[in-house]
């Protein structure tokens, strides 16, 4: 049965994080996805597989509410996305952690000016509690000693650690992550693979993760879901999927 929506993000117990039933997905009036049902719960890692162009990285701008829900039944946590009003959208995302393919930081701050401006953004006001903060996610991802560097001064593979750590800033419930190690070479893939594997053990968020790389769900397995044909089905893992 699809949940209601209840004061605060955290469900019930045993509701999912994420609920979509029978959704449509439009962007800019064009049909992406349409009969999209599926769930996300706490603590599972998600794959979100599917060819160029075939609607992943529209199911995260939906779940953020960066895309709105006009047709079917969508909820993340405590929100329904098709009434969900513009002043509550920052709410939402403080319990949601993003982490993208091209890192998004930005380049004219150091890795700590980064996350103490997500930080104020999303409602931070006590600077030591904010430095702290800062230096315990940048501890997470093993780079605590590059706080004052400047993101022109890292690698692909440590600019995507500190994006990581800026996902995490606010202990989120469920991190999206959209192609994170597109942009890698294979043996720092393979390490950020085993970064989120660590704080999925350690911190238990549900993760779902957009990838078209499909020796990740192999090494390190997960559910998986499979954008085609203009929808989303359950992966039988013992079918071969051509990307």
């Amino acid at each position: 049965m699809f949940g209601g929506s209840r004061n605060g993000f955290i469900t019930e117990y045993g509701l999912p994080l994420i609920e979509m039933e029978d959704v449509e997905i439009v962007n800019n009036d064009n049909l992406v996805l349409s009969d999209v049902s599926f769930t996300v719960s706490k603590g599972e890692f998600v794959y979100l597989i599917g060819k160029v162009g075939s609607g992943k990285s529209s199911i995260i701008k939906t779940i953020i509410a960066e895309l709105p829900v006009k047709k079917g039944k969508a909820r993340v946590g405590d929100y329904l996305l098709g009434k969900i009003k513009k002043r509550q959208i920052p709410y939402l995302r403080r319990n949601i952690g993003v982490v993208f393919q091209d890192f998004q930081l930005l380049m004219d701050r150091t890795v700590e000016e980064n996350l103490l401006f997500v930080m104020e953004a999303t409602g931070w006001t006590n600077i030591s509690k904010m430095k702290a903060r800062s230096n315990e996610v940048l501890e997470m991802v093993g780079m605590a000693s590059k706080a004052f560097s400047m993101p022109h001064q890292l690698s692909g593979g440590e600019q995507q650690r500190v994006a990581i750590a800026r996902a995490l800033i606010n202990n989120p419930s469920i991190i999206l992550a959209d192609e994170p190690t597109g942009n890698l070479d294979e043996e720092t893939a393979s390490d950020i693979m085993k970064l989120f594997s660590k704080i999925h053990t350690e911190q238990q968020p549900a993760i779902l993760m957009v990838t078209h790389n499909k020796e990740l769900y192999k090494r390190f397995p997960g559910r998986v879901l499979v954008c085609e044909k203009k929808t989303i089905s359950e992966l039988d893992q013992e079918v071969e999927f051509t990307l």
